[in-house]
């Protein structure tokens, strides 16, 4: 899950906004040679109408256009929607390129005005040398947007995130999983049903041909490394440079080659990995927000408050829920991994707790935007795979779960939306393999508690000779640009002006 839902609103406490993974194989079986017969072959389409976009504080030179699909790629001729796309010329047009894409995070997160944020932050090089192009994937934002229609008590992150009950029960997480299932069934329309990975995947060479190009570059953050990955695959022949950051396991080793499952299951080891790095920081001597003697004093600490706020909540009016519960604590753990700038509201809001105590209610973020991202990422996840229906398989899975992994208490294996979906993949999963042209560079960061190395590496073996990895030392989801190191930054922006990759695997210490 990544930061493009979760970080829209926020108190210095805890994050209120919600994102999936990754930000996270999945199902749609097409081969790249059949999926070519849903898209343009050529590299122009009908000119794009080019105009002003909607919002604010945008880069001036930002223009907005829209790209006809089909709804259902494998119907070319019936209904379409559109696609909203932006861009930046590059801005050295001798020196130009071509397009690099920026592939947003998710599943529910949209790159549309990040031309005019994160990619502003781009060295001066590779701003030069591309165009900056965005795009809201189907269903998201401005791209016809999707809604479930859920009731307020169920936009609570965690319902959304699986957390079972405070004995480990999951049977209040199944009946959330079949009215969710049910509200998108009722209320997301045609749309819902045709949202998938792949198919955003078939969306983008889309927009690639409506540009005009023969090839594209991308940077693909989270959810979309492994869109960007998806999109090599089924059109391996369309990428020039494809940057791979923050790694979901593409493979769904961890999960019987379901990718979906496996995306959730990952942050097990993910917090296990960064969370002694929060531990290590907060028993610091000199830390003002200091919470324990040793590393394991604060592991040890946390544990014990979710486990007391389990039993004891302590009333948190004007949240949602309205309470500060062991899993609200527990959420807020996992999103302040996501970036250590972030350690010190976990620890304030741990301080509080402690007390009995809880700091100002958060800001809710907009329902439309909840609405929308949860709408978007539950298609995703629901349509990219089958998922078990038996409460016996998730009531196992999770009490195997709270074992192994106590910081996530099971809800890494928990039920979602999907155990109750009413519809199967239209296709089965796109595998990961190294056939192809080499053209990726994956940058992944060593403690990353939504996409952990371990998924990466499986990203990794399976691209074999197409890919070479840097493995950057540092803490945190989102490298390149984010929370990985200068040695990463160098590498990645070396390989977009230059097309020079180190010549083997690299670790950035």
């Amino acid at each position: 899950m990544t930061k493009s839902l979760r970080k829209s609103k926020r108190n210095t406490a805890l994050r209120t906004a919600s994102g999936v993974v990754l930000g996270l194989t999945l199902p749609v079986a097409a081969t790249a040679a059949t999926a070519a017969t849903a898209a343009p072959a050529g590299g122009h389409s009908d000119p794009l109408t080019w105009g002003t976009c909607e919002g604010t504080g945008l880069d001036p030179r930002q223009r907005c256009a829209t790209v006809d699909v089909p709804l259902d790629h494998s119907d070319p001729g019936g209904a379409r929607i559109g696609i909203a796309v932006s861009r930046i010329p590059a801005e050295k047009p001798e020196a130009r390129r071509g397009v690099l894409l920026m592939i947003a995070g998710g599943p529910g997160g949209g790159s549309l005005d990040e031309v005019s944020g994160k990619g502003q932050r781009l060295p001066q090089a590779v701003r030069d040398a591309y165009d900056l192009v965005g795009f809201d994937p189907r269903g998201v934002g401005r791209s016809s947007p999707v809604s479930c229609g859920l009731d307020r008590d169920d936009l609570a992150l965690t319902k959304f995130w699986p957390w079972p009950a405070a004995d480990g029960s999951v049977d209040a997480n199944m009946a959330t999983a079949r009215r969710t299932a049910a509200a998108c069934d009722r209320n997301g329309g045609d749309l819902v049903r045709h949202i998938s990975t792949a198919n955003n995947a078939r969306d983008i060479d889309r927009v690639r041909a409506a540009l005009g190009e023969r090839k594209l570059s991308a940077w693909g953050v989270s959810y979309g490394a492994y869109a960007g990955a998806v999109y090599n695959e089924l059109f391996p022949h369309r990428t020039d440079r494809l940057v791979l950051d923050s790694n979901p396991d593409a493979t769904g080793a961890r999960s019987g080659g379901q990718f979906a499952r496996g995306a959730w299951a990952a942050f097990e080891t993910g917090v296990e990995d960064a969370f002694p790095e929060f531990a290590k920081w907060a028993s610091r001597e000199g830390n003002p927000y200091r919470l324990a003697d040793s590393a394991a004093g604060v592991r040890s600490l946390f544990l014990r408050l979710a486990e007391r706020l389990d039993r004891e909540p302590v009333p948190w009016p004007g949240a949602n829920p309205a309470e500060l519960n062991g899993n609200v604590l527990r959420q807020a753990m996992v999103y302040a991994l996501y970036e250590p700038d972030d350690f010190p509201g976990l620890a304030q809001l741990i301080l509080a707790a402690r007390k009995g105590e809880v700091p100002a209610a958060p800001e809710p973020a907009p329902e439309p935007l909840l609405q929308n991202g949860i709408a978007v990422a539950t298609a995703t996840f629901c349509n990219d795979g089958d998922w078990p229906t038996a409460t016996a398989v998730y009531e196992a899975d999770v009490a195997r779960s709270r074992t192994a992994y106590p910081l996530t208490a099971g809800m890494p294996r928990n039920a979602t939306a999907c155990a109750a979906w009413p519809t199967h993949p239209e296709h089965s999963p796109v595998r990961i393999t190294g056939r192809g042209p080499s053209t990726v560079l994956l940058v992944q960061n060593e403690r990353d508690p939504a996409t952990p190395l371990a998924g990466a590496r499986a990203v990794r073996a399976a691209l074999g000779q197409r890919a070479v990895m840097v493995t950057v030392d540092a803490t945190g989801h989102d490298a390149y640009l984010g929370n990985g190191n200068a040695c990463g930054d160098r590498a990645v922006t070396r390989y977009l002006v230059t097309g020079h990759r180190p010549a083997g695997d690299k670790y950035c210490r």
